[in-house]
């Protein structure tokens, strides 16, 4: 359990990381990049690329079923 609970932060420590990171990249739009072009330099960047990493983390340490447990509830 707490083995998923700290898989859980990490996810949501890499989100976080890499939503910042999206966010302050919008300031692209500024000097004239269209949305293709963001969504295409968003894409190519690592540290963007944290966000999904750590929606994924998130969501396996949610939905994998330990080996002991047997409720309902993941959490």
């Amino acid at each position: 359990m707490f083995f998923r609970f700290f898989l859980f932060l990490i996810g949501f420590g890499l989100t976080t990381i890499g939503s910042v990171y999206i966010i302050c990249y919008l300031n692209l739009f500024s000097i004239g990049y269209n949305f293709f072009d963001y969504v295409n330099f968003i894409i190519r960047r690592v540290e963007c690329l944290n966000t999904f990493i750590g929606i994924i983390i998130m969501i396996l340490s949610l939905t994998i079923r330990g080996k002991d447990e047997k409720n309902e509830l993941y959490l």
